[in-house]
């Protein structure tokens, strides 16, 4: 597959290993925490993770994306968005009471959702508004994905765990910072300005933010496997997977400069 110059080009297949992957954990954490009595929403999470698997083993076989199997793709992943939309109806109808957040499958819809759209256009940014802009929402949408991650992780450690609660808090609120600086620079770019580097120092600032997350989802992850943690953390999978999710935000982030200084670049 093959797609025009734009906001953020990105390696398909690349993407589709990554999100495949992260897609067929997204069903087996649903699954997991389904109440024991909901057996066919059990069988459908199961189905989903299955072909998912597949998928992954077929992607990672590959050299290239070709268009029958992105069809293959987006299908089943619009599967899993029609799942994940099911569930979350049930919980906020308290018609279901599952051992998850409705925040938690909002926000792995709200990644399908956005991949969809990178599959679609082979390129991380919104195709419907100008380049600026959309190359900004890549960067809202990743700080959102990170803000949660650590309000979940934060909720799931023991009161005990005062140092990692604390830890988090602080992170958190630096997260939520650039978040609201980052919806700012989205709007005030909206007015087309020819120049505006304050978002390329933007994104250099916010890099570290992310990889000191990064690092610190790594510390929990190696002490859940060594047993030095206490939480409800379901399995040392779910750290390993918000862990990679910084790593993929990193090089998220790589492209979205390369953009933004092609853009804005000395004057």
């Amino acid at each position: 597959m093959s797609h025009g110059r734009g906001a953020g080009q990105v390696d398909l297949l690349q993407e589709s290993r990554f999100w495949v992957r992260i897609f067929k954990e997204h069903a087996l954490f649903i699954r997991l925490g389904l109440p024991c009595d909901w057996t066919d929403l059990i069988s459908e999470a199961q189905t989903l993770f299955d072909e998912l698997s597949a998928l992954e083993d077929v992607l990672m076989a590959r050299r290239s994306l070709d268009s029958r199997l992105a069809g293959e793709i987006a299908s089943v992943v619009s599967e899993l968005i029609a799942f994940k939309d099911r569930v979350l109806r049930l919980q906020l109808q308290c018609e279901m009471f599952p051992n998850f957040f409705p925040l938690l499958i909002d926000h792995i819809r709200r990644e399908a959702v956005r991949f969809l759209e990178v599959l679609k256009t082979g390129r991380l940014a919104p195709t419907d508004v100008n380049t600026l802009t959309g190359l900004i929402e890549t960067e809202v949408f990743w700080l959102r994905i990170m803000r949660e991650h650590i309000a979940f992780i934060r909720h799931l450690l023991d009161p005990s765990e005062r140092t990692l609660i604390s830890s988090l808090e602080t992170i958190g609120t630096r997260f939520s910072d650039a978040l609201e600086t980052a919806r700012e620079l989205g709007t005030m770019s909206m007015s087309h300005p020819d120049y505006f580097n304050r978002v390329i120092r933007f994104t250099e600032e916010i890099e570290p933010l992310v990889k000191e997350l990064r690092d610190l989802k790594a510390q929990a992850f190696q002490l859940l496997l060594e047993c030095k943690i206490l939480s409800a953390v379901s399995s040392p999978l779910l750290l390993d997977h918000v862990r990679r999710e910084a790593d993929k935000f990193l090089e998220d982030l790589q492209v979205v400069r390369r953009e933004l200084e092609r853009l804005l670049g000395p004057r």
